[in-house]
This record gives structure tokens, C-alpha cells and sequence, in this order.
């Protein structure tokens, strides 16, 4: 299935959360239960829709690494595979 979000929606692969030990070593996939706040852009709409009907671009692109609001995804699961959908508003940076 093929997902297409519209206006200024983004769908984000959320990036598998770490934790650190007290010594430093990273223990993949142990993170605690809460929701994400980094991932992947895999699919986004045209933009957002001014008042005047104009549509404003996208500031981030698909493969873009994105830090976003704690709270602000919807999970969604499509074959199994679950994913986030957050307006681009609420990405706070990219990272490069």
C-alpha cells in the first residue's frame, strides 16, 4: 500500500531509540516505552495552504533527518510496519 499524505503532513520512520549505559556503552533497542522525537521523512504532501489559497513548499525533504515534538506524531501501522504522521510545523530542526 501506498501512503500520500496531503498538505503539510509528513510521514516519519521513527529512528529506533538507544540508551547509554553508565559506563557508556550503547544498549540498542532497550529504550524506555515513550513516544520518539527523531526519524526519517519518507513521504510528505505539497505544502501548507495560505489564506490566499497559494501553496507554500516544504521546507524539509524526503530522507531528511527531522527532530520533532514529543507529543505531536499519530501512529499509524500499514502492513505491519508502524509510522508517525506530524505536520511540518512541528519539526523543530533537521539534522545534518
Amino acid at each position: 500500500m501506498k501512503l500520500r499524505p496531503l498538505f503539510d503532513k509528513l510521514v516519519v520512520k521513527a529512528a529506533p531509540k538507544e540508551e547509554v549505559s553508565k559506563l557508556g556503552i550503547i544498549l540498542p533497542g532497550t529504550g524506555d516505552k515513550e513516544k520518539p522525537e527523531q526519524g526519517e521523512v519518507i513521504a510528505m504532501g505539497p505544502g501548507r495552504v495560505s489564506d490566499d489559497g497559494k501553496v507554500q513548499p516544504m521546507t524539509v525533504k524526503i530522507g531528511d533527518k527531522v527532530v520533532f515534538k514529543k507529543y505531536a506524531p499519530d501512529d499509524i501501522k500499514i502492513d505491519g510496519v508502524e509510522y508517525l504522521v506530524i505536520s511540518e510545523s512541528d519539526v523543530i530542526a533537521v539534522i545534518e
